[in-house]
């Protein structure tokens, strides 16, 4: 169904930016008609399956990290490499200045067509990629910068290079050394996010979903794949993993639900980055104060705590 409502929603836009840009000439009785039926489809799009939310987590048009990074933040100064080996595209981030604040950010970089898909490896890390994910949060502890992450990944890169570089150990230090930042981490969840590739920069103080991204241990395809052997069961896999914003605010998993406009966030970015522009400043505010003795031993037992909360 919402692929159905994500065309009409799509040609309605279009349509209605067209009389828009007629000036003094515009049909208003068009205009009109137009917004009504865009509030309908709304009214459609806004009682969602969970794998129909997938499906928008995964819009090829949703926003991306550099478009986070740009409607955000200024003065970005990207940072590349993890001192040891190579650089990993699919890791984005440096250091930024959010309202005159100085902040450390970072996220996964999925791409917007085949050749970005191939050359950020489709959002999957490498070790490499969470390599420098850690040394910019080292060194955002250092300078007492707070670090706002953006997760968006099918999961860390499962080949056997990845394997033989320490994409286990890579992961495992990224959750160890984020449980004892000594500065404010704050989590987006802005598309999909997928099992440890995900977790691996979001063991936050505070961790928001978009409304429409899904995050889980591992994607409904492989879900149903191990557990019925059939990956077209994904759409029933989807309704058991409770993956959604939804279900894990519910579960205390996440902290909040940051909206989106009817049909996904590609029908309007702008809208997205106001809601996450407040969220961002209203969180910064509330964890300006603690010490950063207290920020780690809030994260930690809000992590140690979620299965508790979930039972």
């Amino acid at each position: 169904m919402i692929q159905e409502i994500d065309k009409k929603l799509t040609a309605l836009d279009q349509e209605m930016e067209e009389l828009k840009s007629a000036g003094s000439e515009m049909d208003f009785d068009r205009l009109h008609e137009l917004q009504e039926q865009y509030e309908a489809l709304a009214e459609e799009a806004s009682n969602l399956s969970a794998h129909e939310k997938v499906y928008l987590a995964r819009h090829k048009k949703r926003p991306k990290v550099d478009d986070y990074f740009n409607a955000l933040f200024k003065d970005l100064f990207v940072q590349r490499g993890d001192l040891l080996s190579k650089e990993d595209k699919s890791i984005y981030g440096g250091i930024a200045t959010f309202h005159g604040e100085p902040v450390t950010v970072l996220g996964h970089r999925k791409g917007r067509d085949v050749v970005e898909n191939i050359e950020y490896n489709f959002g999957m890390p490498e070790p490499e990629g969470y390599r420098k994910a850690l040394r910019l949060m080292k060194q955002a502890e250092k300078f007492g910068r707070p670090i706002i992450t953006f997760i968006d990944t099918p999961g860390a890169y499962p080949g056997l290079d990845a394997e033989a570089h320490g994409q286990m150990n890579a992961i495992s230090r990224n959750l160890a050394e984020m449980s004892a930042l000594r500065v404010p981490v704050i989590s987006i969840v802005t598309g999909e996010g997928s099992s440890g590739g995900a977790l691996a920069i979001g063991v936050a103080n505070a961790v928001f979903m978009l409304e429409n991204a899904v995050y889980s241990v591992l994607s409904p395809e492989g879900f149903a794949s191990i557990l019925w052997k059939d990956a077209s069961r994904a759409a029933e896999a989807a309704e058991l993993m409770r993956l959604t914003a939804q279900d894990l605010l519910e579960y205390g998993v996440i902290d909040g639900i940051i909206p989106e406009p009817a049909g996904g966030a590609h029908h309007d970015p702008e809208m997205v980055y106001r809601e996450i522009d407040e969220v961002i400043l209203r969180t910064l505010k509330k964890l300006r104060g603690v010490s950063g003795t207290d920020l780690a031993k809030m994260r930690y037992e809000k992590f140690r705590h979620i299965d508790k909360r979930v039972l």
